[in-house]
Parts: structure tokens; sequence; C-alpha cells
């Protein structure tokens, strides 16, 4: 299979032949028809997490089961799936308890890949996942079944932005219906946020973000004020419009200063979600201790808390129901021999999502 290969944090990724292995039990193997590409995707691929080399990232895909491994009864081959990052076991705390996207369960794939080359030399899966490449292997908990009327492009878009920012809202804030939002953030997740803010029926929705492009883009999806930060400050503009701020806010990219921001912009007794992985582990941000004591609440989101068996096909029925936009949240598709151009697209900023197409 080809895949693409990062072999230096911070460099080009090479086109090349892997050796895919079949799936071990518990597993899945697929063949991948498409990936978006996340930022956590660009993270891992600058050395920001570390990591070993050579590796293939990619985790937000979609494809068919070509195999599975003994005692996989979530899918059998010829499904159609989305493949995410999230692994549960179902048996330990967080799993019992309803949190399965927190499962600390240690995984086969942990510690081992599927890939390889020719001679034998590893090459990792990173983000748990490996899915800049023709096939992949992951644990069973991490496909769902898709109706195959679901175009795979869109697909994929369910494994990671869609509900990382639809979740922070439903899931982890469960936002109450004419509630008052703001986003900080409108790229992939910050837009699928402001449209699970619409979704869950917000009075009010004020998308912040340094670009005119993306905020015009915001609109579409539901956002019902705009307010770009390099020109305005942010949390006076959102205070404004919302007579002492709004009932949730939510930080969609991973810079600590956002993250204080959010906070300010939430009126007493409201609630700031903390959504956007930071690049640096060591990453911290300042709270005003006045400001928790106003009875505000700060949470953090990961994977917008998702529970992939409920959430996925609610998410799908929204999408045939004409009420969740899936295609328009597509910028571009691109070959995988262009993988590169479309990672450098990315990191500029200018993409909702760019989406690597990996077979006719």
């Amino acid at each position: 299979m080809k895949a693409a290969v990062c072999t230096t944090f911070g460099a080009p990724l090479s086109i090349e032949d892997l050796h895919c292995a079949p799936p071990a039990a518990g597993e899945v193997r697929i063949d991948l028809v498409s990936c978006a590409i996340c930022h956590s995707d660009l993270h891992f691929l600058d050395g920001d997490w570390g990591g070993e080399v050579p590796a293939v990232a990619g985790h937000e895909a979609a494809g068919i089961v070509e195999s599975t491994g003994e005692g996989v009864t979530r899918v059998q081959p010829g499904d159609h799936v989305v493949v995410t990052l999230i692994r549960s076991c179902g048996q330990c705390f967080d799993c019992q308890q309803g949190n399965p996207v927190d499962c600390q369960q240690d995984f086969a794939l942990n510690t081992q890949s599927r890939f390889s080359r020719d001679d034998g030399t590893r090459v990792d899966q990173a983000v748990y996942t490996g899915a800049f490449a023709e096939q992949t292997v992951v644990h069973e908990s991490q496909v769902v079944r898709i109706p195959k009327t679901l175009p795979f492009d869109q697909a994929s878009l369910l494994a990671c932005g869609v509900i990382t920012g639809i979740g922070a809202v439903t899931n982890t804030a469960n936002i109450k219906p004419h509630s008052t939002v703001a986003v900080v953030g409108t790229g992939g997740v910050g837009i699928n946020a402001i449209q699970g803010a619409h979704l869950a029926g917000a009075s009010r929705i004020i998308a912040v973000d340094i670009r005119d492009d993306k905020l015009e883009a915001a609109r579409q999806f539901g956002a019902t004020d705009t307010v770009n930060s390099s020109t305005d400050t942010a949390i006076k503009a959102v205070r404004t419009l919302t007579d002492g701020g709004v009932d949730y806010a939510f930080a969609t990219v991973g810079i600590a200063d956002v993250m204080e921001q959010v906070i300010r912009m939430t009126r007493v007794g409201g609630t700031a979600v903390i959504v956007g992985m930071p690049s640096n582990d060591d990453a911290k941000f300042t709270v005003n201790a006045h400001h928790l004591a106003q009875s505000r609440t700060i949470k953090g989101s990961f994977m917008g808390s998702t529970r992939l068996v409920v959430d996925l096909p609610r998410l799908v029925s929204l999408h045939d129901q004409g009420r969740l936009k899936l295609a328009e949240l597509i910028s571009d598709r691109y070959p995988l021999t262009q993988i590169n151009e479309a990672i450098a697209s990315t990191a500029s900023g200018a993409a909702l999502r760019n989406v690597i197409m990996l077979r006719d």
C-alpha cells in the first residue's frame, strides 16, 4: 500500500510503499478512501508532541472494512465506516461511567504497529491511527458503521472535527436552548462548535477570529455576530454584544491567551470550555480567582466528550435531514501525492478542512 511517511519532524512527507499486516484479535483492517487533515496532525508532524519516526499521521478518515481479527463483532468486511482516534475498552472505570472517550486502557497498538517497510523496519501509526495511507489497522472500538449512501469525503469529517466541535457544545457543555455563545477560532473545530450551537437552539452565536473570510463562513453555519479580534478588542466586543458576557464561551484553538479570553467573555455564572489542544505539553494560562468566585465554570473537552456509537448515528441522521452541513466544510480535495500541498494550505489557516482522497 502507499502511504505518506514522516521521516523527519518538520520536513515534507514522502510517499512510500509499506506493508500493512493483518488485524490481530479485536482489530479491523480498513481500505481507506479519504482522510481529512486536522491541526493535531500538524502538531505531530512538526514534532510538538514528540513520538517516533518514521511514522504515518492522519486520524480523520473513512473507508471500507477489508478484514477483521478474532472476536470482532462491531463491523464485518464490506461495511463502510468512519475511523477515529477514540478507543475504548468498555470495561474500565471511565467506560463504565459512560465516558469512553476518557478510556485509559492499554491497547496493543500503543506499543506495536501494523505498518512496516519491505526491509522489516517498523513505521509507527501516529495519533493511534495512521490514516494518511491506503490501508490501516485499528482497534474495533475506533470504527463506526455508516450508511453506504454517505460520501466518504464527508464521512471522514465525522471522525474528528465535527464530533469535537459539536460535541463540545452538546455533550461537554450541554448548552440550553436560547443560550448565548461565543466561539473563538473558526477553523474546522470552531465552525462545528458554531454549527452545534445553532443545532442546540442558541439565541446568539458570536464567532471570533482574525480572518474575515472565516468569519463570513461562520455565518453560513449559524453565527449571528462576528468579531475580528485583530482589529477589535474581542472580550469587550463580546461583552458589549451580550450586555455583560455570554452563557458559554469556547476556545477552539490551543493558544493560552485565547483560553484566558474565553473565561473573561462569560457572564457571572457562565461556562468557559477549553477545546483546542495546545502544541506544547507544558502550556499554561492564568485564571483570575475573582472570576471563578463569581460562579463561573471552566470545562475541558477532549474530542467533544464523544460516545461514538451514540453520537455518530445521530449526526448522520441530522445530515440526512439536511440539518448538519458536511460538504460545505470541505475546502479542497487532494490526491495522496499532493499531501504536502494540502498540509501547507491547512497550516496557513486558509482551509476549513482539506481532504486527502486515497482511492478513486
